[in-house]
């Protein structure tokens, strides 16, 4: 079991961050509504320079999806390892150290996100 946080600025920055990533989470999940109400397809992608409406979409997608990677990951994780004592390094040991924590399933998993952040960001940013 983790201590409670005993630093109240420490406290209120988890509890300020964890708030960000639910507006984020919330905003992307309409974004994502919008986009992928159907299956998105090589046909659909061919139509992002004739339908800006269409591309609009993407685009907030990418950016609300980019900007919630980067909160949890550069953020709200590396505020949540220090409030509870832990050492706080870089991304790829804070994701090993929050996977033996049970915070998140597979780091893999975290990195391959991350990847396709920065791929989607360098093609629709």
């Amino acid at each position: 079991m983790l201590a409670v946080i005993a630093d109240p600025r420490a406290a209120t920055r988890l509890t300020h961050l964890s708030q960000i990533v639910e507006r984020e989470l919330r905003h992307l999940k309409a974004t994502d509504g919008r986009l992928f109400f159907e299956p998105f397809s090589e046909t659909t992608a061919a139509r992002l320079e004739q339908d800006e409406a269409l591309a609009e979409r993407v685009e907030a997608f990418v950016s609300r999806f980019g900007r919630l990677q980067d909160t949890l990951g550069d953020k709200l994780l590396p505020a949540w390892l220090a409030a509870h004592g832990e050492r706080v390094a870089s991304f790829v040991d804070n994701l090993d150290r929050a996977e033996k924590l049970a915070l998140i399933d597979n780091v893999q998993d975290w990195i391959d996100m991350r990847k396709l952040r920065n791929q989607m960001v360098h093609e629709y940013g």
